[in-house]
C-alpha cells in the first residue's frame, strides 16, 4: 500500500512533532511539574483525535481560501499535538526515574543488600565492577529503600584475608550474594563536551552507585550460584571457555570484545594500540555492526531458504530472509550484552521488518521516522547518544541502496547490456 500525499505529510509531521518535542524537553534545565506534564499528554492527544476527525469531514460548502489553508493547518496541528505528547511523557518518565534514586539518608551508610550479580563482572587491576540487581536491602536491621540497579565496585586494596580474595575471584554473573554496602548517588566529571557519566548511567537505569566492603564484621555471602540473570550467565560461560582455552590474556581478551562485546576484557596497552592505528571502533560491537550483521544474515538466510522447494512453498525467501535475520540479529544484540545502542538497534530493524511485512511501500524516510519514533517511545534519551544517529545512518544507507538494486533487475530492453554497462549498473548497485 503506497502513503499518499496527505498521509506522507501528515507522517513526517507527526514524527517530526514527536521528535522535536523529546528533544525540546531533554534541554530543559528543570522537569516541568507531573500535573504539567499530564496535561501536556492530555491536550495532546485531543487536539491530535480533533485533526483526525476535521481532516475526515468533507469540505464541500467551504470557501476556496479555507480549503487550501485546510491542509497545511491540519499540519501544523498534528505536528503541535504529537509535539506535546512527546514533550509531556519523556518529563513524566524522566520525573518517574528520577524517583528511584537513592536517598540522602542511607547515602555513605553501612547496608546490607540481597540482589543477583546482572552482568559480566569486569576484572581490572583494582577490583572488580558489576551490575547488582537489587531484592532487599537492610540498614540497622531495618529495611530500607534502594534504586533497584546499581553499579558497584569489589575493589582489592585491603583484602588481605586469603578467604576475601576467593570471595572476590569467584564473583559470576548470575549469582545470588547478600553484600555489606556503601552507596552514593551518580556523579561524573562536568568537563565540557566530555564522556557524560551520570547521563549514561542515568539512560540505563543506574541510580546509585557503591562499594562492597569486605572487612572485619562484614563478610559478603553467596547464597546462590545460578539466581537469574541466564543470558549473563551464558556470556560467562563462553567468556570462562575463551580464558581456559587461549593462553595468551591479551589475545583472550580481544576474542572476548569480538564474540561476546566484552570490550572490558582487552589490556589497556591493547586499547592504546587501537586508537593509534584507528580501529579501535572494530572491537566495540555498536549499533552499526548489529545492522551489518542482520544485513548480511538475511543474505545468508536468503541463500539457504533458496536451496529448498518446500521451504519456499511454506513461506517466500524474502519473508524468511526478512525474519531470519532480524531473529539472528536479535541473538546476536544478546550475546554481545544487550545493551542499550544493540537494544535500540534491534528494536529499530523490527520496527522497519513490520513496516515491510505489512506491504506499505512506504519511502525510506517515512520508515526510518517511524522507527525514529518507536526508539524514542521507549528510551527517549537515546536522542542524545551518537550511537542512535550511527544507527540510523546505517540503516538509512542500506534502505537508500534499494532502489540501486531495483535497477539492476529490471531487463534492459531487447539488446542486452554490454560488459562496459553491466560492471558500470554493478558498481553502481
Amino acid at each position: 500500500m503506497e502513503t499518499g500525499t496527505g498521509t506522507g505529510k501528515a507522517l513526517l509531521a507527526g514524527a517530526g512533532g514527536w521528535l522535536a518535542g523529546i528533544a525540546w524537553q531533554l534541554q530543559q534545565a528543570t522537569l516541568t511539574a507531573p500535573a504539567l506534564s499530564g496535561a501536556l499528554v492530555a491536550s495532546g492527544l485531543v487536539v491530535g483525535l480533533a485533526v483526525g476527525v476535521w481532516v475526515r469531514r468533507p469540505s464541500r460548502g467551504q470557501g476556496r481560501l479555507w480549503r487550501q489553508l485546510r491542509a497545511p493547518l491540519a499540519v501544523a496541528l498534528w505536528f503541535l499535538a504529537t509535539a506535546s505528547c512527546g514533550y509531556g511523557l519523556t518529563a513524566w518518565r524522566a520525573d518517574a526515574r528520577l524517583a528511584q534514586r537513592l536517598a540522602p539518608a542511607v547515602e555513605g551508610r553501612d547496608l546490607w543488600v540481597t540482589g543477583v550479580v546482572a552482568s559480566l563482572p569486569q576484572d581490572g587491576l583494582i577490583g572488580v565492577r558489576f551490575r547488582f540487581e537489587v531484592e532487599q536491602a537492610d540498614l540497622d536491621g531495618a529495611a530500607v529503600m534502594v534504586p533497584p540497579m546499581l553499579a558497584l565496585g569489589w575493589y582489592r586494596q585491603g583484602l588481605t584475608e586469603p578467604a576475601a580474595l576467593v570471595r572476590l575471584d569467584s564473583l559470576r554473573a548470575g549469582q545470588r550474594w547478600r553484600l555489606p554496602l556503601r552507596l552514593r548517588q551518580p556523579h561524573g566529571s562536568l568537563n565540557p563536551h566530555g564522556f557524560d557519566y551520570e547521563l549514561w548511567l542515568f539512560e540505563a537505569g543506574v541510580q546509585a552507585t557503591g562499594t562492597v566492603r569486605d572487612t572485619a564484621g562484614l563478610t559478603p555471602m553467596l547464597l546462590q550460584a545460578d539466581a537469574g540473570a541466564p543470558l549473563q550467565r551464558l556470556r560467562q560461560w563462553v567468556r570462562d571457555g575463551i580464558q581456559a582455552r587461549v593462553t595468551d590474556p591479551a589475545v583472550a581478551g580481544v576474542v572476548a570484545a569480538l564474540a561476546i562485546g566484552d570490550q572490558a576484557a582487552i589490556d589497556r596497552a591493547d586499547w592504546d594500540l587501537f586508537r593509534h592505528t584507528g580501529v579501535a571502533h572494530l572491537m566495540s560491537i555498536s549499533g552499526l555492526h548489529v545492522t551489518m550483521f542482520a544485513w548480511l544474515a538475511a543474505g545468508a538466510v536468503a541463500l539457504v531458504w533458496r536451496r529448498s522447494g518446500r521451504a519456499m512453498t511454506w513461506c517466500a525467501t524474502p519473508v524468511a530472509a526478512r525474519w531470519g535475520g532480524l531473529a539472528l540479529a536479535m541473538g546476536y544484540a544478546a550475546l554481545a550484552g544487550w545493551g542499550v545502542p544493540a537494544q535500540r538497534t534491534v528494536l529499530m530493524l523490527a520496527t522497519v521488518t513490520l513496516l515491510r511485512q505489512s506491504g506499505w511501500h512506504w519511502p525510506w524516510l517515512h520508515v526510518l521516522l517511524a522507527a525514529a519514533v518507536v526508539v524514542t517511545a521507549m528510551d527517549p534519551w537515546a536522542l542524545l547518544q551518537p550511537g542512535f544517529w550511527l544507527s540510523f545512518a546505517a540503516v538509512g544507507l542500506l534502505m537508500a541502496s534499494e532502489p540501486a538494486r531495483r535497477a539492476r533487475s529490471v531487463p534492459a530492453g531487447p539488446k542486452a547490456p554490454g560488459m562496459a554497462a553491466r560492471a558500470r549498473r554493478w558498481l553502481a548497485a
